[in-house]
């Protein structure tokens, strides 16, 4: 069987974007070198000092991991080194990083939000963990970034993608064009076409959410899980409950199989715990590329607004069916108060 790489890949589907001129293919493979520098300490960790702590929070009031510190090193070093990045939006940093006043990046096109090292904590446990990139296109050619330039749609991405290193290291990713993941061969050392074209199944049989928040959850969120729990044939219910704590390693799995993930609002986050920019907007992107659905409350979360770099939204992502029952169960809550106000 003959192999195609993720570079080979990139460059077939290079004329999909006249304007970039090569610029989005050679910031996609900036990204691809980064993830195998990341899952190479990633795969010995144990062996490198790399587990733990590293003493320092992030500006989310996170404690870091030795590895997110790392992971965001690579990442930054790769999108500063190649000059079609101008900005950088990451999790472990409170402000961007400008990369317009670099010689090599002066004239960048493109905005980069990244969470470097998603599901960090699992690592010591030996659990998959992932990396989330989203890419914006700047409004103008050159000159100081402005906020609006930062603050995108969500609908307005150019690309976007996760790597997962888990029991192999995938690498999935979006242009608008359809979702397509690849495989890190290690005995060659590169990503190679392994799942085109992928799409997520309208429903599925599992549901994704963190149930010791369950007495923080709003109701609808709990009417919605008593359904998932309840006997049903003509419905396959009732349906596995699957959580790993690691978004990339749950949307991962719901995209092959299909299922819904679940992070809502809760009296512990009331606007939500994950981040719009660097976990929600790619992977609504992603999710709605292959064919499923995701929305924050009332809203489809690639037509939120973005405020500032960190904001924090709930989120209902997966299998378009499911999304969709979710929203009923929303919709039935919605009605409830208003007749009761």
């Amino acid at each position: 069987m003959s192999l195609k790489t993720l570079g080979q890949f990139i460059i077939e589907k290079q004329a999909d974007f006249p304007y970039a001129k090569g610029e989005l293919s050679r910031l996609l493979r900036d990204i691809g070198i980064a993830a195998k520098v990341v899952n190479r300490a990633v795969n010995k960790a144990g062996l490198a000092d790399m587990l733990g702590e590293n003493g320092s929070a992030n500006i989310q009031g996170e404690v870091q991991q030795k590895l997110d510190v790392f992971a965001d090193e690579q990442f930054i070093e790769a999108l500063s080194r190649g000059g079609e990045c101008c900005y950088i939006a990451s999790e472990e940093h409170e402000d961007g990083i400008d990369l317009s006043t670099l010689v090599t990046s002066k004239y960048g096109q493109y905005i980069v939000c990244v969470d470097p090292l998603d599901g960090s904590s699992n690592i010591d446990l030996n659990v998959s963990v992932g990396t989330i990139f989203s890419i914006y296109r700047r409004k103008k050619e050159s000159g100081v970034i402005e906020s609006q330039e930062v603050l995108q749609y969500g609908r307005e991405q150019v690309a976007a993608g996760y790597v997962i290193y888990g029991s192999s290291t995938m690498l999935v990713y979006t242009t608008g064009k359809g979702v397509n993941g690849f495989t890190l061969d290690p005995s060659i050392g590169e990503f190679c076409l392994s799942h085109p074209d992928m799409r997520i199944p309208k429903q599925g049989k599992t549901y994704s959410v963190n149930e010791g928040n369950y007495r923080k959850f709003p109701q609808y969120i709990k009417d919605y899980i008593k359904y998932c729990q309840e006997e049903d044939a003509s419905t396959s219910r009732p349906y596995t409950s699957r959580y790993i704590g690691s978004m990339v390693a749950d949307i991962h799995r719901t995209l092959i199989i299909g299922g819904v993930f679940l992070y809502p609002e809760s009296s512990a986050y009331p606007q939500g715990k994950l981040r719009l920019l660097y976990e929600c907007n790619p992977m609504a992107f992603i999710i709605e590329q292959a064919g499923g659905r995701a929305i924050s409350n009332t809203c489809r979360v690639l037509d939120i607004r973005p405020t500032h770099l960190h904001q924090r939204v709930p989120i209902v992502i997966g299998s378009a069916d499911m999304v969709g029952k979710v929203e009923k169960y929303l919709e039935k809550v919605d009605i409830l108060t208003a007749t009761e106000s």
